[in-house]
């Protein structure tokens, strides 16, 4: 589906303001490949009609990460491939975000504070999984960066999807408390993440590869860290469809943008501090521009992380095991409808000549 306003859009009309910002060569990479998304410069190929004579040019997406054009089909195939290691236990949705106060830090080193919060979150749940008051067992977590907040400003937080229980020493499927109807209490993974996390960036900053201001140890310690674990998924199946909702979800979304032209961007969001409510919000196109690119993530950064006995190492000859012992065949469901038949647009012909023509030397793999 073609849109009528998108974020690749934007970009190649308003190159005059992007050689203005103050952005380094990184970024100005990406946004010249999302500004080619969908054009010639991608290359495609050009449908020849036998009967009607008709020509019709189907040009190749730019495949980015960071293009809201291209993630649909990816979130899908995704989903498709991690559904065969599901177990049949309950799973949570688990958020882990930063204080506000770390965003002049995320900016000035974004892959540091970014790898900063995925050991921090991991790091939190082994403490209370391995803990024989809580579960004494392995477990596991899946998690997916995402640096945004919905009016695109900068907001690093975790989203993951955890099981409720874990893998004990003698080999067997152990539930949390209540037969996994709850996680770990609330207040003290908040504790716990905030002591990791403190005591993580205290040591980068002695270690001199970053460096804190003099008080903002102080104000982190005063302020709330947010952590938080949803109710669990009625099945299993739900889950990763649940998490694929957010792997490949980018700073702002095509179907959001209301209107394009002038000097401002228009766009809807959600505002959860007013109950969720969908409003309006409007920004210069400078300052829409800005604010996507702070979302371009450092070069080669994964973003989507498995652990524990998720982990692409453990879940290979773990999960079958205990899939068997549960007895539990997963339901994976197949790619199929990205597959489609080539015809001519204007008289549905199927006698056609297909011509590929040039690629984007830089577009994604």
């Amino acid at each position: 589906m073609r849109w009528k306003y998108t974020v690749g859009d934007i970009l190649s009309q308003n190159q005059v303001i992007i050689d203005k910002l103050d952005l380094n060569g990184h970024q100005r990479k990406h946004l010249s490949q999302l500004s080619k998304c969908h054009t010639d410069a991608c290359g495609g190929i050009r449908i020849d009609c036998k009967s009607c004579g008709h020509k019709h040019y189907i040009y190749h997406s730019c495949r980015n990460r960071h293009c809201p054009s291209c993630q649909g089909s990816k979130r899908d195939q995704w989903i498709a491939r991690q559904q065969k290691y599901l177990l049949d236990v309950p799973y949570y949705h688990v958020v882990f975000t930063m204080p506000h106060l770390l965003n002049p830090l995320c900016l000035h080193a974004p892959k540091i504070m970014y790898n900063l919060l995925f050991a921090s979150s991991w790091e939190t749940l082994q403490v209370f999984a391995k803990d024989k008051k809580y579960l004494n067992a392995q477990t596991g977590m899946t998690s997916v960066l995402h640096t945004w907040s919905q009016n695109i400003g900068l907001h690093p937080h975790l989203h993951c999807i955890v099981p409720g229980g874990g893998v004990s020493p003698s080999g067997k499927w152990k539930y949390t408390r209540s037969k996994g109807k709850y996680l770990f209490p609330g207040k003290a993974l908040k504790k716990v993440y905030k002591g990791i996390f403190l005591k993580k960036l205290k040591e980068l900053n002695e270690t001199g590869v970053i460096e804190l201001p003099y008080d903002l140890k102080e104000k982190l310690y005063k302020v709330n860290w947010v952590v938080y674990a949803k109710r669990p998924f009625g099945k299993p199946q739900f889950v990763i469809e649940y998490l694929g909702r957010y792997t490949h979800k980018i700073a702002i979304s095509n179907y959001r943008l209301l209107d394009t032209k002038g000097q401002s961007i228009v766009f809807k969001y959600k505002d959860y501090r007013d109950g969720a409510n969908q409003k309006i919000m409007s920004l210069s196109t400078t300052e829409f521009i800005r604010r996507f690119a702070m979302h371009i993530l450092p070069h080669k950064f994964v973003r989507i992380r498995h652990y524990g006995i998720l982990s692409f190492v453990a879940r290979k000859e773990l999960i079958p095991k205990l899939q068997l012992k549960q007895n539990y065949k997963p339901i994976v469901q197949s790619n199929e409808k990205y597959q489609f038949e080539l015809v001519c647009p204007k008289c549905k012909s199927d006698e056609i000549i297909i011509t590929t023509f040039s690629y984007l030397k830089s577009r994604g793999p």
